[in-house]
């Protein structure tokens, strides 16, 4: 009998984690669906994956800003009769400042993308996995999920969604053959910092990860089956030490940390 070659779709695939943990399915022998807004910077990378590993990479541009876009992905992959087998949403991102004075529109779109989105693809994708079989999906989310993020509000709340939901996916999921990973990083050298205007903040001056290490990381959990994986000691202790901490504590040291100097 063949051996089932996985299909796996990753968002933000263009760039930082998306990117390695595609090198990682495609080493891996797994074909791909990347997506992302940047055409450009998919063709380069499938061209890459495909020359080093011989695996099916197909790239497809869209903006999971617009609400209608999981919708138009689905239909697009169900149309060519791609099915697939792993999600990985990793697309998201952030932006530094006072609630009040950020631009309405910027964080109603932030809410799209890591949440609305998210959960769209997840509910779209999730019924084929569960009929054949087979699947997994891995969410990335943040230590910022771990506790409320002033200066950062909607992006921390963003990211304690996409953990709980995945915690309760997971319990929903046993006695399936479905895994589900929540990826948890803290800073990492990725393009995501300079987005969100915090290359300057307390957050990002205390050392990063490298990207690979993270996405590794990451991979190697969701592979094992873990359900929660915080790359880097250091990350896992302070997104545990909150739980044990006055609130009021919490909500001023991470006030602090997204505050650009």
């Amino acid at each position: 009998m063949p051996q089932i070659v996985e299909t796996v779709l990753i968002t933000g695939a263009s760039s930082g984690i998306g990117a390695e943990l595609a090198k990682l399915f495609a080493k891996d022998g797994a074909n791909l669906v990347l997506l992302a807004r940047r055409q450009d910077r998919l063709d380069e990378l499938a061209r890459d994956l495909q020359a080093r590993y011989s695996v099916g990479v197909r790239t497809v541009s869209a903006d999971l800003g617009l609400a209608e876009a999981p919708q138009d992905i689905f239909e697009r992959l169900a149309h060519d009769r791609v099915p697939i087998d792993v999600i990985v949403n990793n697309a998201g991102f952030g932006a530094q400042g006072r609630f009040a004075d950020l631009s309405l529109e910027r964080q109603m779109q932030m809410i799209q993308v890591n949440v609305a989105a998210l959960t769209h693809l997840t509910r779209l994708f999730l019924p084929g996995m569960l009929e054949r079989g087979r699947g997994g999906i891995l969410n990335v989310a943040s230590t910022a999920g771990f506790q409320p993020g002033p200066g950062m509000a909607v992006y921390y709340a963003t990211k304690a969604y996409v953990l709980h939901f995945t915690e309760a996916l997971a319990e929903e999921l046993k006695g399936t053959p479905i895994r589900t990973t929540c990826l948890a990083p803290g800073p990492t050298a990725t393009e995501f910092a300079a987005q969100a205007d915090l290359q300057r903040s307390w957050l990002f001056s205390f050392g990063v990860m490298d990207v690979e290490t993270v996405a590794r990381t990451g991979y190697q959990g969701f592979r094992q089956g873990r359900l929660l994986v915080i790359p880097g000691a250091k990350n896992r202790l302070l997104a545990f030490a909150v739980r044990f901490s006055p609130r009021a504590f919490v909500r001023m040291v991470a006030k602090r940390l997204n505050t650009v100097t």
